[in-house]
């Protein structure tokens, strides 16, 4: 989201003898295995058969869900939902955001909740104070028991994404990204952080957390990995029950107490399976993968007692998640036996297909009992939805059933009886946002999720009587060594100054250093003034969340060695390195390997960056101070397009294996096992460039066709669509529907548009042959510029006139056109954020026909090229 046991037959798990085998076999074996686990064996079933089973208890297993048959709760609900109106009980399931609502708005309509989404803050302000942030709660409760306007007295809840802390809030703790969290594979550490973040979360007067998130992934490409705890569904359906009781409270004490919020068990359901690892993409796993892969989440965070679920807004087989009734309804409300809610992701329903952000009846049938509408689009879709229950298109009974959903998780949640938010026990206990007593609980967090990779000649742990050298852009950024999901959205704009009482990885050196008798130097290009015994290079992967991660392999700086060029450079100076690598994923770094004398991944350690230093040095005497202590929860793959490895493949050859991870008790013979000679720095695998279709008989996901004219924009949801001066409608070349025409009437600019929701990596079509192909036909003369363009973000565009070619061309033909991608590049277009692949636009009438729209890695001879031309 913008700004989420006992049925164990299924389980086939390895034993330890077979492990070890298939470590023997693939040569990968780790000198130190993680925690054993068992892992569901990979289903057999070909991926496209049928996907929906007659019989879904042969796959999904009733829970054992706490908290459900309360007479007394559901009389009380049973009696608040009898006294509602229509109105009233759509309200309760729009959720808008802050940036769209005013006070005055909840008092008119009585929304069920609000939101804030990543980035977003109270008035604006990025540097809101806990008190701002509880003022605005306070104000939207008190609207929302006021019956003066709306006739409802039923309270508002306000959720937010806590998915590493508190972290849209300046000065609070900030934990390890799952990914770093999965590599400790420690329940009881993950319950302790959840409560951590259940308390600075109340003190802002928030009742609900969309986490934890239980995606299981499949493919690195994805720009969500880092939210996922591991490839292994066991240490995701643990880590969920833990983090749900650590959120909640258990289930048979505390159970959403003083310091307890309502946890989202999220998204609901193949998030971290989509082909090619694109964020909102499509997952084609069986239904029996999709319970043993990517339900695991739920089965522990369900039976820890989670009250509300977050649809996906992944597609499964095609289907978006938001509309698919099978899932939502029948299996997790059905059969899984789920009493809560479901609540939207931003603005996921619009996603459905007929369905847009302000009018979608096909969610609520399926089973979405909150609506997330992050725009001021909530208006229209509140008023949509009364017509609809009207009009027949959605069943009473349906309304009847979100409302009680929302009342149970309400009533449960004590909302009813709870003072308001600035009234409750933690409101304004501002010391308790990053306390001291939890920022050691993510001191020991980050210590337990490093993971060392190589320690040639046991250089670590490192004396720090040392002359030590601290560089790379990670060494002092507490912004980049957090992630995204820190304070904004992205992670970007921010700089250590947000961060009032976190540390910057070098600050922790610095003190162990100096307080040893050491000597430090911070260098940002590696340069120094006197030569030191060894450097540490702290570099990775720069913020990004959701799809703004997507990438389309796993080399590291792919095009841009500028690491690897500093760490070859103190190399050659003959100075010891030690790599600290900060990233959301497993990443193909050999080469970087190679120019290290120690590696460690370090994730993304979140806002306690000094608790790395006591693992690397050993105390002044030379004694080891904190051992290493995590293990792979993914493993690391052998190649740049070694995208999916995962370790129950049957061909699993990764370079490190699952669990792999070294500690101080290695011999030097056992850490230079995988190091005896230097890793290719070639890809000995396969892969070999073939086209990318944006469009070919309908557009390709995750591309969608948007409309532009003057100062409007919209996206196309039917074949046929007007927006102003252009409109949009597909026709019949050789199979049905499988064109389009644009007619530009002339009364303003417009433009059709392929565009993402993220910004995509088409660095793959970077080479000085790879073309962008269209197959185009003019209906009548050209005599007006027409502009071709891409675009990667607002500041980074190329553009083109090619109406001189247009002209050559014979009206009614079709022909396929070809223009050099370097064309783009050339004008600063960067491959790697992609957000439009091509857009046409023009100021005059004109009529135009397109088809087969693809990149190629090299043009092709019988097209008409277009050279360059200038703009």
């Amino acid at each position: 989201m913008m700004p989420s046991l006992p049925h164990r037959r299924l389980f086939v798990g390895l034993t330890p003898v077979a492990a070890a085998l298939l470590m023997a076999l693939t040569g990968c074996q780790p000198k130190s295995a993680a925690p054993e686990t068992t892992s569901p064996a990979e289903p057999t079933v070909a991926a496209n058969e049928a996907t929906v089973t007659s019989d879904p208890a042969a796959i999904w297993p009733k829970l054992q869900i706490p908290r459900q048959g309360n007479a007394e709760e559901e009389a009380k609900i049973a009696k608040l939902l009898a006294a509602m109106t229509l109105e009233q009980k759509i309200a309760q399931m729009i959720q808008p955001e802050i940036r769209d609502i005013t006070v005055a708005d909840m008092r008119k309509y009585g929304f069920g909740s609000y939101l804030n989404g990543g980035g977003s803050f109270p008035a604006g302000n990025k540097h809101a104070t806990p008190a701002d942030w509880i003022k605005l709660a306070e104000d939207m409760y008190q609207a929302s028991i006021d019956a003066s306007q709306d006739g409802s007295t039923i309270p508002t809840m306000w959720g937010t994404d806590a998915v590493h802390g508190h972290n849209n809030v300046i000065g609070a703790t900030l934990f390890p990204h799952n990914i770093g969290l999965g590599a400790a594979n420690n329940p009881d550490l993950i319950e302790q952080i959840a409560k951590a973040t259940a308390r600075e979360v109340m003190v802002t007067g928030i009742d609900w957390v969309f986490a934890p998130t239980v995606a299981v992934v499949r493919d690195d490409r994805w720009g969500r990995t880092y939210e996922g705890y591991s490839e292994d569904p066991t240490i995701v359906r643990n880590y969920a029950a833990a983090i749900v009781k650590g959120l909640q409270g258990a289930p048979d004490a505390d159970f959403l107490g003083d310091e307890r919020v309502i946890s989202t068990v999220k998204h609901f359901l193949g998030d971290g399976g989509t082909e090619g690892g694109i964020d909102q993409g499509d997952n084609i796993s069986t239904e029996q993968q999709l319970f043993d892969i990517h339900a695991q989440g739920y089965v522990g965070g369900l039976q820890a007692g989670a009250q509300t679920v977050m649809a996906s807004f992944n597609s499964w087989h095609g289907e978006k998640i938001h509309g698919n009734k099978y899932l939502l309804t029948d299996v997790l409300k059905t059969r899984m036996g789920f009493d809560g809610l479901v609540v939207g992701d931003w603005n996921g329903h619009g996603q459905i297909k007929g369905c847009s952000n302000d009018n979608c009846a096909a969610a609520a049938n399926a089973g979405l009992d909150v609506y997330m509408v992050p725009t001021p689009a909530w208006k229209p879709l509140y008023e949509n939805l009364i017509a609809q229950v009207k009009s027949g298109d959605i069943a009473q009974s349906r309304i009847d059933d979100a409302v009680t959903r929302i009342l149970r998780v309400k009533v449960r949640a004590g909302l009813f009886e709870k003072p308001s938010p600035a009234k409750r026990p933690l409101s304004g206990k501002t010391e308790i946002i990053g306390s001291a007593e939890h920022r050691t609980v993510a001191a020991a967090a980050v210590q337990q999720s490093l993971v060392l990779l190589k320690n040639q000649q046991s250089l670590l742990p490192l004396k720090p009587t040392q002359k030590i050298l601290v560089t790379g852009q990670g060494a002092d950024n507490i912004g980049m060594q957090s992630g995204g999901w820190t304070i904004t959205w992205q992670g970007t704009g921010n700089n250590n100054a947000d961060f009032p009482g976190g540390s910057s990885i070098y600050a922790g050196i610095k003190t162990q250093v100096e307080t040893a008798g050491g000597q430090v130097q911070l260098s940002n290009d590696g340069s120094y003034q006197q030569k030191p015994d060894v450097a540490i290079v702290v570099f990775g992967e720069q913020p990004y969340a959701e799809g703004n991660g997507d990438i389309d392999n796993v080399e590291y700086q792919r095009g841009n060695k500028t690491d690897l060029t500093l760490l070859k450079k103190l190399q050659a100076d003959g100075i010891k390195v030690v790599s600290l690598f900060i990233s959301g994923r497993p990443l193909w770094v050999n080469a970087e390997l190679n120019a290290s004398d120690a590696f460690v991944a370090v994730w993304l350690p979140g806002s306690e960056g000094h608790a790395i230093a006591p693992v690397l040095f050993s105390d002044k005497d030379g004694k080891v101070q904190q051992d290493f202590r995590g293990k792979l929860s993914f493993s690391w793959p052998n190649g740049p397009d070694q995208t999916k490895v995962n370790k129950a493949d049957t061909d699993y050859q990764p370079l490190f294996a699952y669990g792999y991870g070294l500690t101080y008790a290695d011999t030097p013979e056992q850490a230079a096992s995988l190091f005896s000679a230097p890793l290719p720095e070639t890809s000995s695998t396969s892969n070999t460039l073939s086209a990318l279709p944006l469009f070919d008989r309908d557009i390709k996901a995750p591309w969608q066709f948007v409309l532009q004219s003057a100062e409007q924009s919209a996206a196309v949801s039917s074949n046929q669509q007007t927006l102003g001066a252009v409109k949009l409608q597909s026709f019949d070349r050789n199979v049905q529907e499988d064109a389009r025409l644009i007619s530009f009437d002339g009364s303003a600019k417009a433009s059709v548009a392929l565009r993402s929701n993220f910004p995509r990596d088409l660095r793959a079509f970077g080479g000085k042959e790879a073309v962008l192909s269209l197959m185009l036909k003019v209906d009548a003369a050209v005599t007006a510029p027409v502009d071709l363009s891409m675009h990667c973000n607002e500041q980074c565009s190329a553009s083109f006139d090619i109406s001189p070619q247009l002209q050559q061309l014979k009206a009614g033909v079709w022909t396929e056109l070809q223009v050099d991608v370097s064309c783009f590049t050339g004008k600063g277009v960067d491959l790697a954020q992609i957000a439009v692949p091509l857009a046409l636009s023009s100021s005059a009438k004109l009529q135009l026909s397109f088809a087969e729209l693809k990149l190629l890695p090299q043009g092709t001879a019988d097209a008409v090229k277009l050279q360059c031309p200038q703009s």
